[in-house]
């Protein structure tokens, strides 16, 4: 449990860190010259820092269910780990992005680039999200045996009956008082019965 989720946090903080950063540069040439132009990751392509958005709250997802509900989030989960690596790795090479910040420099419909650079940032989105798919995987292999988190406020019909027989709490007791009231029940009625 405790390698998926270090393995799931740091992945989408290694993705979300890497498309902010720059993937490509180049030079735009212009007809008064040559201008430098850069592109980030969320220029590149959005899905792979989305994919770790939707990653990281499957990730917090997997201990608020369980049983089918844990199976079909820790899939989730791999699978945005999955997509986050496929989409890291196709912006990896994407000079299209360049192209349309040079056409953007020169105001044409189409840019030319030259002198073109990718950085490793592409390749450290990839990676975290193989460590998204890793969480996803353990999660499902073991999540079976996680804790989940506690059903003690989900409503029983038993206990909701049985709430409403509780007897008069003891006006001398001031815990008993505030029990009462965090029940609902109104204390200065001296029946104890629930008047919501």
């Amino acid at each position: 449990m405790g390698a998926a989720l270090t393995a799931g946090a740091l992945g989408a903080a290694a993705v979300l860190v890497a498309a902010g950063q720059v993937w490509g540069e180049g030079t735009a040439v212009l007809a008064r010259g040559e201008v430098p132009v850069r592109v980030e990751g969320g220029e590149v392509t959005g899905l792979p820092s989305a994919l770790a958005l939707v990653g990281l709250a499957a990730l917090v997802a997997v201990f608020a269910v369980r049983r089918t509900g844990r199976t079909l989030v820790a899939a989730l989960l791999a699978l945005c780990g999955a997509g986050t690596v496929a989409a890291a790795l196709g912006g990896a090479g994407d000079r299209s992005a360049l192209e349309a910040k040079a056409a953007e420099a020169s105001g044409l419909t189409r840019g030319a680039v030259e002198a073109v650079s990718f950085g490793p940032w592409p390749y450290v989105a990839a990676l975290g999200g193989a460590a998204l798919l890793a969480a996803g995987l353990l999660a499902l292999r073991h999540g079976s045996h996680w804790p989940a988190m506690s059903g003690r406020h989900e409503r029983a019909d038993g206990a909701a009956a049985a709430r409403g027989r509780r007897a008069a709490p003891d006006p001398d007791r001031p815990e008993e008082l505030w029990k009462a009231l965090d029940r609902g029940e109104d204390p200065t009625t001296g029946s104890g019965g629930n008047r919501s």
